[in-house]
């Protein structure tokens, strides 16, 4: 799958300067991301709306924070403004299945990023992380590194998305089968960076030893980092996270992260806008298959000098 998104990612830029004079032919791509205050979320909606633009359309970006009501409105939005296609990151696996509907059933291909909901044949294509096969490579790297023996931590994103269970399992598929690791404490911290801090505060409150933390992305494993600093309990403590963002690849590069397992967003994010162009101009499915899955790479000390930009790992 890696190998033909690169192939058509090849094809896609270098057609792109014959279409440099057709700017805003092509009529409007909504965008629809979750909260562009984190850098995962504004690099998905950046990057879709830039491949959007060079392909000749009109492309506008919002978030509905998670919020379905709000969903709901900027769905309406787009097909009011009769958008020839919707780029959209759901709230929520069961609570998106309606809108994603609504849109469709007014004539306008939606296709999701990043997350999936909980029913299919209605959208033309959900790419998102390999979360699975993600969480694995995480989980087998962090006890290479804890050991047999330690006590944990683990932080659980928001329950109302996929990929936080899809994590959560994939985490404990590898280390259950390693008895002396105790987990100690495992708390919702909904993707939040200040979520993860609070949370830890208290965990470290009331368990001082502390061997490791294993989160579902990075934003609460970074808030889980500043609790451990400021009580002065992170030296020694393995934390590993999961998104790849530039914060967490700073933190890697200051030894306070082991490592965090990328996802590709900056790649499936513009797969997603090639694959409703081709949608648009031949009213068929570019790729056969609704779910598609985007493997995850793992950065640590030992590659992150090859990340390049948000996101971005070089070979």
């Amino acid at each position: 799958m890696m190998k033909l998104t690169k192939r058509i990612l090849l094809a896609a830029a270098t057609s792109l300067p014959l279409m440099a004079g057709s700017a805003w032919a092509e009529g409007l791509i909504s965008i629809i991301v979750t909260d562009p205050a984190n850098p995962y979320w504004f690099t998905e909606g950046e990057v879709a709306k830039a491949t959007a633009e060079e392909l000749g359309y009109e492309a506008t970006v919002s978030a509905h924070t998670g919020d379905t009501n709000i969903e709901s409105n900027l769905i309406d939005a787009a097909i009011t403004n009769g958008a020839k296609a919707i780029i959209l990151d759901p709230a929520n696996a069961d609570g998106s299945v309606g809108v994603v509907r609504k849109a469709t059933e007014a004539g306008i291909p939606v296709f999701l990023v990043n997350a999936e909901i909980n029913e299919s044949g209605i959208a033309i294509a959900q790419l998102v992380s390999n979360n699975a096969q993600g969480a694995a490579l995480g989980a087998v790297a962090w006890q290479e590194l804890v050991g047999d023996n330690a006590k944990y931590v683990e932080f659980f994103g928001n329950p109302a998305d996929n990929n936080a269970a899809t994590r959560s399992n994939g985490y404990n598929t590898v280390l259950s089968q390693y008895p002396g690791l105790e987990k100690v404490a495992q708390e919702v911290a909904n993707w939040d960076r200040t979520q993860g801090f609070n949370k830890m505060q208290s965990i470290i409150q009331a368990n001082p030893v502390i061997d490791a933390v294993i989160s579902g992305n990075d934003e609460m494993a970074l808030g889980a980092i500043a609790a451990l600093k400021e009580g002065g309990n992170l030296d020694g403590v393995i934390v590993g996270g999961f998104d790849g963002s530039p914060d967490a690849v700073a933190a890697v590069k200051a030894g306070e992260m082991a490592y965090t397992v990328l996802q590709p967003v900056a790649v499936f994010s513009r797969e997603a806008v090639i694959q409703a162009d081709h949608y648009i101009k031949n009213g068929t499915a570019m790729v056969a298959d609704e779910k598609q899955l985007f493997d995850c790479l793992l950065i640590t000390p030992k590659n992150v000098a090859n990340y390049t930009a948000p996101f971005t790992l070089s070979e």
